[in-house]
């Protein structure tokens, strides 16, 4: 390393009083990503330690890439530069609860299940479950966009998110939304930053809505003999007076999986509410099934862990997005194309995750293209969540971008992050 770079590394640690800088070279290749090694990886502990960092990489034209708990780097391109992992799993916490308001403001290193434990005895909870959430970082599920089956009843993380904390490329803390400064206004910076990867700005701390958990909620497998049936009965359902929390379609893979029973496909649902109103639910449902020749049985308390761990495995994951009347004929489609694959699908949102262990990786290419055509004529698209880098050189992650959209998202990148210092090149178009 050259008197520079040391120069450097010394000025990077002082900016992290807790020492936690480090150029260890196992330390280094833990970070890796997609073969890129950083040259310095920082765990800050405070939102301070964050602002200092970024305005030195900035002033050096260090490119920094935000790290939560580290489950979704293989979304997105493959980084064209690295040279610092800014590790935000230090800023942990929550910083206020307003129990009465239903409000409550958190560091982003927080894990979703570490909130969910602290919300427990206020039976008030955050309702994203997207797979592996309960590991996985707050301000990671923000900067993804990650969502679940909870999202059919109460939306994503961009209908719970209120107002952010975050740090600019030069370094200057900025609040946007609960608390908006001048450096922002015009801008709806919250849902700007949600699904934005952190190439807008580093998130400090979230402000978030919560809900009441229920007093009582039911989860229920009904199999089909077809996909279709299930599907049909899933759209009659969201045409109904039922209000299920989650309806989530599972093809025959999928269910063999969480270790259910042997069906074409089925549809695992809960509703959550008071228990009289969940047992009458549930009656109508049954009844509904039963016309689609669907067979009904009660699940455990404790299902939608085994759908957490289950739906987070998978080497290569395609997220599908089409409209919800669409989503029949988008899902038949990924059968005929990749029979091997485990798909699941939140019904009521056209949202659709199809799985595969591996394959090679210019058959998974044409897949993605494939499926891509089927939904185009809907505006739909298919984002390759999770693949390695040999796909996603083959392929664009993102998919095609509307001209228009993506000439609004390069002024964006230019007003917040003029020098592309942060995350540079995995988000869409190369951002």
């Amino acid at each position: 390393m050259n008197v520079s770079a040391h120069a450097l590394g010394g000025a990077l640690a002082a900016a992290v009083p807790s020492g936690a800088v480090s150029d260890d070279p196992a330390a280094l290749a833990r970070m890796a990503m997609d073969g890129l090694t950083p040259r310095w990886v920082a765990r800050p502990g405070s939102l301070d330690e964050v602002s200092q960092l970024l305005a030195l990489a900035h002033d050096a034209g260090l490119a920094v890439v935000p790290r939560g708990s580290g489950t979704a780097q293989a979304l997105g391109n493959p980084p064209v530069r690295l040279d610092i992992v800014l590790d935000l799993s230090g800023l942990q916490g929550v910083v206020e609860h307003n129990p009465d308001d239903l409000t409550l403001t958190v560091r982003v290193g927080t894990t979703a299940g570490a909130l969910a434990a602290q919300l427990a005895p206020y039976r008030q909870w955050l309702p994203l479950d997207p797979p592996g959430w309960s590991g996985r970082s707050l301000g990671g599920l923000a900067a993804t966009a990650a969502s679940g089956p909870l999202r059919v009843r109460y939306g994503t993380m961009r209908d719970l998110l209120l107002g952010v904390r975050f740090v600019q490329a030069d370094g200057v803390s900025t609040w946007g939304g609960a608390k908006v400064v001048k450096s922002v206004t015009g801008y709806d910076v919250p849902k700007l930053m949600v699904g934005a990867l952190g190439t807008l700005g580093v998130l400090g701390e979230l402000t978030l809505r919560l809900h009441p958990a229920p007093t009582f909620e039911a989860t229920f497998l009904v199999s089909f003999e077809t996909p279709d049936a299930a599907l049909e009965v899933a759209a009659r359902a969201l045409d109904s007076t039922l209000q299920p929390s989650r309806l989530e379609y599972a093809d025959a893979r999928a269910l063999a999986a969480c270790g259910l029973p042997r069906a074409a496909a089925g549809l695992v649902v809960s509703i959550g509410t008071a228990e009289p109103a969940v047992r009458a639910q549930q009656a109508e449902f049954a009844e509904l099934a039963a016309r689609a020749r669907g067979h009904l049985q009660t699940m455990g308390a404790g299902f939608w862990r085994t759908w957490e761990r289950v739906t987070a495995a998978g080497g290569i994951v395609l997220r599908l997005a089409t409209l919800p009347d669409r989503l029949t004929a988008a899902l038949a489609d990924a059968r005929t194309a990749a029979p091997e694959a485990a798909t699941t699908a939140t019904c009521g949102a056209g949202v659709a995750r199809v799985v595969l262990d591996g394959g090679d990786a210019r058959a998974v290419a044409a897949l993605v293209e494939r499926l891509r055509a089927g939904v185009a004529a809907a505006d739909g698209s298919v984002v390759v969540e999770r693949a390695p880098r040999t796909v996603r050189e083959l392929v664009d992650p993102w998919g095609p971008v509307e001209p228009g959209a993506l000439a609004l998202m390069r002024a964006l990148k230019t007003e917040f992050d003029p020098l592309g210092l942060l995350n540079p090149g995995r988000f869409v178009g190369g951002l």
